[in-house]
């Protein structure tokens, strides 16, 4: 195991990265566009899709409020983790986690654009006329008894980059709660402390069902899945992992607000 002043510092350091890449994105003179072009997992299929996007999206984020939730939670349940695993460890389990959960997102959006693509096929549009909306939005008349719902959604699942180390954040408080079940968490808005393997779990299933249905108390442009995504691979990581870990018995009953 690692010094816990140097696992300290992984944290310190992902923070500071993502600050960084965050204050040169919105301060920056021309570079929001240039960045999340660059750096902000597009659709595979859009011409702006990059390989490296699978991790480089993980420092962008979308606005203050976004990054501040995101830093706070890797501290909050990072810390503990980082102190048991050291360094190396954590980092491992962070990227893994992070990309595990932009490939799922990846998946889930192209099960989800090729069944309104292949729809739109069925219906006599023309792959022209479908890559002309992709790319301006425009709908022609042929498209006018077609969904409009499904509109949006395909010219959206196209177009819009995912942004955010929320995937990553998902599988660290996974393995949060898998390693410390009994720690008591409050969230700011709802103070009654929870056990740790009861709150997550019913996080993520609030995650899943808001991703299924599209109903969510989190406001619009939530990646659903990638949240889903990172929980997953953070819990097939920690079954993995099982009995490998000691956990210090101070942190058993421990409390952290969220």
């Amino acid at each position: 195991m690692e010094p816990a002043n140097r696992s300290f510092n992984v944290i310190v350091g992902l923070i500071v990265a993502n600050v960084i890449v965050f204050a040169i994105t919105a301060f920056g003179p021309g570079m929001a566009d240039l960045m999340v072009e660059t750096l902000g997992l597009y659709y595979p299929k859009n011409e702006h899709f990059r390989y490296w996007q699978l991790v480089t999206n993980m420092f962008m984020h979308g606005g203050v409020t976004h990054i501040l939730f995101n830093m706070y939670g890797l501290w909050a349940f990072g810390t503990p983790l980082l102190e048991l695993w050291g360094g190396k460890r954590f980092l491992f389990f962070y990227f893994v986690s992070g990309i595990g959960a932009a490939l799922i997102y990846t998946f889930v959006n192209y099960y989800q654009f090729n069944t309104i693509y292949d729809e739109l096929l069925a219906a006599g549009i023309s792959v022209a006329d479908i890559q002309n909306l992709l790319r301006t939005g425009r709908v022609i008349e042929a498209m006018s008894a077609f969904p409009k719902e499904k509109l949006e959604t395909l010219v959206h699942l196209f177009n819009t980059p995912a942004v955010g180390a929320s995937g990553a954040i998902y599988g660290v408080l996974v393995a949060f709660g898998m390693t410390y079940p009994n720690a008591k968490l409050a969230l700011i808005f709802f103070p009654v402390p929870i056990a740790a393997k009861f709150f997550i779990p019913a996080l993520i299933l609030l995650d899943l069902f808001s991703g299924v249905t599209g109903v969510s108390i989190f406001g619009g442009g939530v990646a659903h899945f990638a949240h889903v995504g990172g929980a997953i691979i953070g819990f097939l990581l920690m079954w993995y992992w099982r009995d490998k870990t000691n956990v210090p018995e101070h942190y058993h009953n421990d409390r952290t607000e969220t």
